[in-house]
């Protein structure tokens, strides 16, 4: 195994990620649903991750140092039409806790209850008006928050945080997302 190849892919694939998130940003082409470009970026950069994984395992801290490892999260946090990836990649994560950044695990966490259409922990995932995505725990939110790393949400953004009941009507809000949703796996369990 080389770890520098490694981890200058890893590197690699996460740069051209968010050039390419950047320029679709900045020439408003990333509103109104999953961009094709996107998608075919975060498809091949998991495809590469995959083959990544199979040679060495998952590519924790120690393998291919900090920055990599970021980018290996970033990679499957972003592989939205692939939800059993995304699994993967978090079940990885949790068995090898002690070679990973937490906050990371409590973003994949929250990523995937999201496109599951359940409650979140940790609050990363943000609704399309900016509001919070519903929180299993208000009460206990910042204190977690804290726990792994993440910046304390401010009082007036805890107010603005939408309600568990509130999921059914913010899924009715963007039905096109729901059936994408659905379409690509994330409802099937």
């Amino acid at each position: 195994m080389n770890q520098n190849n490694i981890t200058e892919r890893l590197l690699r694939l996460a740069k051209n990620d968010l050039a390419v998130r950047e320029r679709l940003l900045n020439t408003n082409q990333l509103n109104g649903g999953y961009h094709p470009e996107m998608e075919a970026v975060h498809r091949a950069n998991a495809a590469e991750l995959k083959q990544i994984i199979n040679e060495i395992g998952f590519p924790g801290i120690s393998k291919v140092g900090r920055e990599a490892n970021e980018a290996a999260w970033l990679i499957a946090q972003h592989d939205i039409a692939e939800p059993a990836f995304m699994r993967s990649f978090f079940e990885m994560m949790t068995e090898n806790e002690w070679d990973i950044n937490k906050k990371h695990w409590a973003y994949l966490y929250d990523r995937i209850q999201y496109f599951q259409g359940k409650p979140q922990r940790f609050g990363t995932q943000l609704n399309a008006d900016g509001s919070i995505y519903p929180v299993i725990d208000e009460q206990q939110l910042n204190t977690l928050r804290v726990e792994y790393g993440l910046p304390i949400i401010s009082y007036d953004d805890l107010n603005r945080t939408a309600k568990v009941e509130d999921i059914e009507r913010i899924e009715n809000e963007n039905p096109y997302y729901v059936i994408w949703r659905d379409g690509v796996g994330w409802k099937s369990d």
